[in-house]
């Protein structure tokens, strides 16, 4: 018999201490169309170079010293990009792997390795696995995800759209 794996968080890392539900990950291409059309950048915190106060990346001038910050954001990449809806919060850093934070929807699959503690891999789908958060099948190229969905709210699987007629 498999097994979902080891959590090497012991509970504590990559779960949403209200549902029990873990944070799912998934890397982004396998939902890279969605994601391209889906996600926004993040920047973090910037700052001006001339007095040292805080900016955002879309300010033409520093409000403090009103020194010019077009060059100085001409070559800022994200630190990463992250979707936050009333539907899904997830983020995606440099490494290319999106976690799940929030979903209406969960799976069952394996924990992942000691890299994401307490986080389970989407793409390892399991019968005996852990309650994971996941994408729905709008996320997928063919509409429909290579795992079980089943929606948070109810428990019942949620068809593709595809299947349905």
């Amino acid at each position: 018999m498999q097994t979902a794996g080891i959590d090497y968080s012991l509970g504590q890392a990559n779960i949403d201490l209200n549902t029990g539900i873990h944070y799912g990950v998934i890397n982004q291409n396998e939902v890279l169309q969605a994601w391209a059309d889906s996600s926004e950048p993040f920047y973090g915190e910037q700052e001006c170079s001339v007095c040292g106060d805080s900016l955002t990346i879309d300010m033409a001038s520093c409000p403090s010293c009103h020194a010019n910050l077009v060059s100085e954001f001409d070559y800022i990449e994200p630190l990463s990009w992250y979707i936050h809806t009333d539907e899904y919060e997830a983020e995606c850093g440099e490494d290319g792997d999106i976690f799940v934070t929030k979903s209406p929807y969960y799976t069952l699959c394996a924990f992942c390795s000691p890299c994401a503690p307490g986080a389970g891999y989407l793409m390892d789908s399991r019968d005996d696995g852990i309650k994971t958060y996941c994408f729905g099948h709008e996320f997928f190229d063919e509409g429909v995800a290579p795992y079980t969905v089943y929606s948070v709210e109810t428990g019942k699987e949620v068809k593709s759209e595809v299947y349905r007629n």
